[in-house]
């Protein structure tokens, strides 16, 4: 039998890491073979991302499977969106990637929107919600500050792009990480010269628009010798990690909306075409590219980030709390007893989750989180009623009925949430698999070696190997209404 195997790198804003797929003609295997930290580094002032140390903790995968004697078929790369590096005329770096939780972007938006173009035209051109830290607000303000890193640039690389240039020495611009960045036409699927104009930069500063399965190149030949891994080919996967968890969406219809589980939550469906009316840009939902030139119209939402916050904090504080054991101390603690916008600025980077989620209790005449598990309850009661508010849009706008909701990353092991969004929102969640986001991107690299023919294959295909977990309605949802209005009446605000 015919055995191909995939390397899938597939890292987060907190953590990487680098995953073996053995791909057969009825089955898959995977075997995570190496993990390593991430995070934003501050510097005079300003936070970037350690390019140079996501490279070298590759190369440690990449000499992994040197030493183990892995034949790698390909190799994938999938990241958050939005950030990018700056390449000299001379192929050289310039500077660190700004990371996108740097404050130099706030309040740019407005300045845009009162200088060079109108907020509803933004919308109207890229589908895309505004959010302060998207590139076209990067790119316009360095060019206010005169970055001298992006006076001096040639071309522009989105991080997946970034990491594949430096393994390849090769430059693309792939579709659905672009697609983040507030800079492409939906309906083109390549970049909008005016908006870019907008931003003070060339048109040639982006390459040409690639889709999910584009061969970059191949491993350089240092990097070929150095790891023992030969001369591998690097794939263009769907390198936003959200499109390739979408991606791996076990089903074998169109009828679902999905929720990739994660530091953020983003809820939505995937489209033939965009979605993109007076509604939608008043609702702030995004437009973003996914597989064979799909739309994820979806929604950001604040997810686990402010429980990971919080549970940073207890660590400090000596108590390194397990999810088990958070959700036997939530079980504890009466239902309903606060509630918060887990969308509000003041949990995007707040000095202290704790105080914020406090203050904000405050601020609404409820009563504040006085325990570990108040503060656990309080964070996945208030997501789940983000869920049912953002999945109501959904219903409304989506050309097919919604029938379930595939929940998949790290939230679809969360069996309490689970439930509970399943009773909120009165539809059978279907869970599974908490690793999509490096199936998704293992399947894109099998389909480009010729093994899937298109993403309803690589679906049936995950459903037929795996066993997702299905949690249906187990209470009526008017044991939750006068909570839920209480919730819409502190998000309206």
């Amino acid at each position: 039998m015919e055995v191909n195997t995939f390397l899938a790198f597939d890292i987060g804003a907190t953590s990487g890491r680098a995953v073996v797929m053995t791909f057969s003609k009825d089955q898959f295997e995977m075997k995570e073979i190496h993990r390593f930290s991430n995070g934003i580094m501050e510097l005079h002032g300003r936070y970037y991302w350690d390019i140079y140390h996501i490279y070298k903790e590759i190369k440690k995968a990449l000499c992994y499977c040197g030493k183990e004697n892995i034949h790698l078929t390909s190799i994938g790369i999938d990241t958050w969106g939005v950030d990018f590096g700056l390449i000299g005329a001379d192929g050289v770096l310039l500077a660190l990637p700004r990371a996108y939780r740097d404050s130099f972007t706030e309040g740019v938006p407005e300045k845009f929107f009162q200088q060079r173009m109108s907020q509803m035209d933004v919308y109207k051109r890229t589908g895309i919600q505004i959010m302060n830290f998207n590139s076209l607000f990067q790119l316009y303000q360095m060019k206010e500050e005169h970055y001298s890193p992006l006076e001096q640039a040639a071309k522009a690389l989105f991080i997946p792009d970034l990491l594949s240039y430096l393994l390849t020495g090769n430059c693309v611009c792939e579709y659905t990480d672009a697609s983040t960045a507030q800079l492409v036409n939906p309906y083109t699927k390549e970049m909008d010269a005016e908006l870019l104009c907008a931003a003070g930069v060339s048109t040639s500063l982006f390459e040409k628009i690639v889709f999910p399965g584009t061969v970059v190149g191949s491993l350089t030949d240092s990097l070929s010798k150095e790891t023992g891994v030969g001369s591998i080919p690097v794939i263009a996967v769907a390198g936003h990690d959200t499109a390739s968890a979408v991606a791996a969406v076990p089903t074998t219809d169109r009828n679902f909306a999905y929720l990739s589980s994660g530091t953020w939550s983003l809820m939505g469906i995937e489209t033939e075409e965009p979605i993109i009316s007076e509604e939608s840009y008043q609702e702030n939902f995004t437009n973003e590219g996914g597989i064979d030139g799909t739309i994820r119209f979806l929604k950001n939402i604040t997810g686990m980030w402010l429980l990971e916050r919080c549970r940073e904090e207890w660590k400090r504080e000596g108590k390194d709390y397990s999810y088990t054991e958070l959700i036997a101390l939530m079980e504890k603690e009466a239902p309903f007893r606060s509630l918060v916008n887990p969308n509000a600025a003041c949990f995007a980077n707040p000095q202290n989750m704790q105080d914020a989620i406090s203050q904000f209790c405050r601020d609404s005449n409820q009563s504040e989180p006085e325990t570990v598990g108040q503060y656990v309850r309080c964070i996945f009661e208030s997501l789940a009623f983000s869920y049912r508010k953002v999945l109501t849009f959904l219903k409304q706008v989506a050309p097919f009925p919604i029938h379930r909701l595939h929940v998949i990353g790290g939230g679809a092991k969360n069996d309490f949430l689970n439930q509970l969004v399943a009773d909120v929102i009165q539809l059978p969640v279907v869970a599974g698999p908490s690793e999509a986001t490096a199936v998704g991107n293992g399947l894109v690299q099998a389909r480009a070696a010729g093994l899937v023919c298109d993403r309803w294959e690589m679906r049936r295909f995950i459903l037929s190997s795996l066993s997702p977990q299905i949690f249906v309605p187990q209470k009526e949802f008017e044991m939750y209404k006068d909570a839920y209005q209480k919730f819409l009446s502190l998000t309206s605000k």
